[in-house]
């Protein structure tokens, strides 16, 4: 049983402890040697870990996705946290707990199902309500809905994380149909629900996170667009123009063709379910990466290298009574020279913050149908 987390990790520990192998690369130093580099990780992290000895010795007894014991010496390197190897095991699945190793939604499953079942008995559309019960009725299908990540490393990276996700974009939803009242609520609710749901098979996530072939091929909106017809097939009164929209959602959900949707947003509950997909899975992985770093003593993160940036993890402010007490300045009545008077005005800006100085020049035609959209498409 772990005693050690890669969270508890400090500089100069000598860590000696079971972790699983999320990614294995050898490379060749300057020197013509060969080095190691593994992706370490539990169900709090991952950190680097580095072989510089015995390297074809050590790698020829374990592989990628296998549990390891290792004993080495943690350092901080370029503001990283690794782990300098001195001597590895590999172990087999029953020596270790698998919860310890793969990371887990804070929510308890129970809970999140609960407020899908809530979801989907609210929806006053019979022909969408009836759709999702066939989901939820669905044991295989349930049993990976509610186990799948809802990405390999930019959002919600956990187990339960897909449906975490799902929720809380259809929890947005229901508050912008309050705000915006003429949207069709209930396709919007079953487009979030099902936007990712492709990715129970394109993600393979017994161990690490990694895709599977047909999440290669194919992707999980091709995949949740299958999987959705198919529950169609079992509802012949589904009305078809409902089907083509909800259809639209899941293959415009990610807004550009570059971001690897077949469709751009054309309605405007699609254009809607991709803002909301969007602002959760940002939140979710700005958040992430700020927890990464609880015990750091500097405001900004390490550089998030997906988002290509460092982000301002705020300066906690003392209690009051521990802040220094400020003492007005001084005034004096003697009056100003009319060069100090012009000194003290304060200067005008360069640029104008006015919203039509900040977009002027960006495309804003969300909704444009050009040629190049129709040769496209």
């Amino acid at each position: 049983m772990k005693k050690v987390y890669v969270k508890d990790i400090q500089e100069r520990d000598w860590v000696d402890e079971p972790f699983l192998v999320r990614d294995k690369i050898i490379g060749m130093a300057k020197n013509g040697r060969p080095y190691m580099t593994l992706k370490l990780m539990d169900c709090t992290g991952e950190v680097e870990g580095r072989i510089w000895d015995r390297v074809d010795e050590l790698s020829a007894q374990f592989e990628k996705d296998d549990f390891v014991q290792v004993a080495g010496k943690a350092s901080v390197y370029l503001g990283k946290m690794q782990l300098v190897i001195q001597d590895l095991t590999r172990l087999e699945e029953t020596a270790v707990d698998l919860s310890d190793f793969l990371p887990v939604s804070s929510r308890p499953v129970s809970e999140m199902v609960a407020e899908l079942t809530a979801l989907v008995d609210g929806l006053a559309n019979r022909s969408l309500r009836a759709l999702m019960q066939a989901f939820l009725t669905d044991s295989a299908f349930m049993n990976s809905y509610t186990r799948a990540p809802a990405a390999k490393a930019m959002h919600h990276v956990y187990l339960g994380g897909l449906l975490e996700h799902s929720l809380a974009v259809a929890g947005l939803v229901d508050d912008i149909s309050r705000r915006y009242p003429d949207l069709n609520r209930d396709l919007l609710v079953v487009g979030a629900l099902l936007h990712d749901v492709g990715k129970i098979t394109e993600l393979r996530y017994l161990r690490s996170f990694e895709y599977t072939d047909a999440g290669k091929l194919l992707g999980h909106i091709m995949i949740g667009v299958e999987l959705v017809e198919e529950k169609l097939r079992l509802l012949p009164d589904f009305p078809q123009d409902l089907a083509v929209h909800l259809k639209h959602l899941l293959l415009s959900h990610h807004g550009q063709y570059e971001y690897g949707s077949p469709k751009r947003p054309k309605t405007m509950e699609a254009v809607i379910l991709n803002f909301l997909d969007d602002l959760d899975s940002k939140i979710n992985g700005v958040r992430t990466h700020i927890e990464r770093e609880p015990e750091s003593e500097s405001s900004w993160t390490q550089y998030h290298r997906l988002y290509d940036r460092y982000f301002f993890k705020g300066v906690p402010l003392r209690p009051l009574a521990e802040r220094p007490e400020r003492k007005p300045a001084e005034q004096s009545d003697k009056p100003l020279t009319p060069a100090e008077n012009q000194r003290s005005k304060p200067s005008r800006s360069r640029f104008s913050n006015s919203l039509a100085d900040q977009l002027r020049a960006k495309n804003l035609d969300l909704l444009s149908s050009d040629k190049q959209d129709e040769n496209n498409e």
